[in-house]
């Protein structure tokens, strides 16, 4: 394809995004599931042009809401062909933008609209002027308000000015970075050094991940599902960060252990591996399409110890099970503002209706956890949001209306019995991570053991 044609397949693209995922009525898809449909049927669109008109579709998304000051602010409507335009002359790798010579670049720009038959029809008066009123000026201007520099909805400032205070932009600005591969060693398998020396017979380089024992982390993103560490189940894609959350719950064998929300099951194979495949650990979930999923995960890993519950209105299997678990995971459904850097699309679908209704639907969750624990046993609560609504506000919440059922263990007396020698890497009861501050996707875990 040529870069006119490329162009005009990212428009539609554009297009459709907008449709399905952020416009006025959009489904609020997730834009990488859209995307998938797109390519799916144009399978014309060879594997090094799907890539380029990717990169040109998801540079719009991550800076949309930069782009969209800008193109208010010359009185443009927020259209996907001025979209991409101001995209290729805003952007540091833009096409030609962001250099010195600002006039080649619009040049350059501009000639990409070249009306040919596969490419996007010419600039008309209106666009043209855009571009030149767009021309020469920086992405992140000094004008712009907190929102688009910080590339921030502006509903979420005030939660993170509250959790971040003075290193909001440096917390903002690692949101937008790229996020590390992590990878995790099934120790049912082998060890992670087992694991590493599989990857770099297969070329692929790893490290110990720094606060994880049993996480590598690759210096740079390659295709790991071919390689026989992958395939024997020897290794599973996992951020550190929730790998730690698994770690947190302590999981040992011969316990009864509840995935209240398992979905893929990701943190079910951890802990699984933690248990040795002694126990039984119950994978449970809302969703028969990510439980089938789950159950390939576990066969590969070698995962023999493990059940799957669908969880389904009217269902009598909490209540038969009540007070039986030794440990209870609740990786409550959430924002997902810690995965903004892996999923910068979520930044312009997610609205304060989604979190009012997340954080009930957070609460009701735990309550009926928490009656599946034991006296004595355990209640781990985990998001992958940097709201403290979500976090800290659901733990005040939950501690107040139960009285004395639990009490909380600080994260410190958890962390140094099961790593010992390895420095806590937050402050405070709970555990916080970010992105900025420990290298990890935002997470936020609390441990919390029901009264005997």
């Amino acid at each position: 394809m040529t870069p006119s044609a490329r162009a005009g397949a990212a428009i539609a693209l554009l297009g459709v995004l907008e449709e399905q995922c952020f416009g006025p009525g959009a489904r609020r898809r997730p834009a990488d599931a859209v995307a998938a449909d797109f390519f799916r049927a144009r399978r014309f669109i060879g594997g090094g042009d799907r890539r380029a008109v990717a990169e040109h579709a998801w540079g719009v998304v991550r800076q949309r809401l930069r782009l969209d000051w800008h193109l208010a602010r010359i009185g443009m409507p927020a259209t996907p062909r001025l979209l991409l335009l101001a995209q290729m002359l805003l952007a540091p790798n833009g096409a030609n933008g962001g250099g010195e010579d600002h006039g080649r670049g619009r040049q350059a720009v501009e000639a990409i609209f070249d009306g040919t038959h596969y490419g996007p029809p010419v600039l008309d008066p209106a666009e043209r002027r855009a571009a030149a009123a767009l021309a020469g000026r920086a992405l992140i201007d000094p004008a712009m308000p907190d929102g688009p520099r910080f590339n921030l909805p502006d509903w979420v400032l005030p939660a993170f000015r509250q959790r971040f205070g003075d290193a909001l932009a440096r917390e903002a600005a690692a949101l937008e970075g790229e996020a590390p591969v992590d990878l995790r060693a099934n120790l049912l398998k082998g060890d992670r050094g087992r694991a590493a020396a599989m990857l770099a017979a297969d070329g692929i380089g790893s490290t110990p991940t720094p606060l994880s024992p049993w996480g590598l982390r690759l210096p740079a993103r390659r295709p790991i599902t071919g390689s026989a560490a992958y395939r024997d189940g020897l290794v599973e894609v996992q951020d550190e960060g929730s790998q730690l959350i698994a770690l947190l719950a302590d999981a040992r064998p011969g316990m009864r252990v509840a995935d209240y929300c398992a979905g893929a099951a990701g943190k079910t194979l951890a802990m699984a591996a933690s248990m040795g495949n002694r126990g039984k650990i119950t994978a449970c979930d809302t969703s028969a399409v990510r439980l089938d999923g789950a159950a390939k995960r576990l066969k590969r890993a070698g995962v023999d110890n493990a059940e799957r519950h669908l969880l389904a209105p009217g269902d009598r299997w909490a209540k038969r099970r009540a007070g039986s678990f030794d440990r209870v995971l609740v990786d409550a459904p959430c924002t997902g503002t810690g995965t903004w850097r892996r999923n910068p699309d979520a930044r312009l679908r997610t609205q304060p209706a989604d979190l009012a209704e997340l954080v009930a639907v957070q609460h009701d969750i735990l309550e009926k956890a928490a009656e599946l624990v034991r006296p004595g046993g355990r209640l781990i609560y985990a998001t992958c949001s940097l709201l403290p609504e979500e976090n800290e506000g659901q733990m005040d919440r939950f501690l107040a209306r139960g009285g004395a059922r639990f009490v909380p263990v600080p994260v410190d007396a958890v962390w140094t019995a099961l790593l010992p020698g390895v420095a806590v890497p937050c402050a405070g009861p709970w555990l916080t991570l970010s992105p900025a501050a420990q290298g990890t996707d935002g997470f936020f875990c609390a441990v919390l053991e029901r009264a005997a």
